[in-house]
């Protein structure tokens, strides 16, 4: 069974170069260019399926700070990884502090992004005593 991951980006090549990243793993990558339409791709999915949430910070419409605002509220017991191309440090403490389980930095190595996909993972609740395989 595949895990989904709902990627929010406004950039295509970031959201296509996720996918890319997470090709062979047991995950599989839904996309939307902004946090209006990743609130949309949610509420239109299974939730149970759905284990992490990447979500950039600059987007039109909904962006990644109200996005993350509203999936905290609304599904509480799913992980998001916020990854930005333009670090700030207060952000990346208020995000931190208000339960985002990573903060990366664009462009990031496939390793890394693989890894905090899996940390994530593990924090989802439909993981609770087993651990995702890659």
């Amino acid at each position: 069974m595949k895990h989904k991951i709902l990627v929010i980006d406004d950039e295509e090549n970031i959201r296509k170069t996720i996918r890319l990243q997470l090709e062979g793993t047991i995950y599989e990558v839904l996309e939307a260019e902004d946090g209006e339409k990743g609130i949309q791709v949610l509420g239109n999915e299974n939730i149970l399926e759905v284990v992490v949430i990447i979500c950039d910070v600059r987007m039109p419409k909904v962006n990644g700070i109200e996005a993350v605002a509203y999936f905290h509220k609304n599904y509480t017991s799913l992980p998001i990884i916020v990854l930005t191309g333009y670090p700030d440090v207060q952000l990346a403490v208020d995000f931190m502090k208000g339960g985002v389980v990573d903060y990366l930095v664009k462009p990031v190595e496939k390793e890394k992004l693989v890894e905090a996909v899996h940390k994530a993972a593990r924090q989802h609740t439909i993981f609770s005593g087993s651990q995702p395989k890659v």
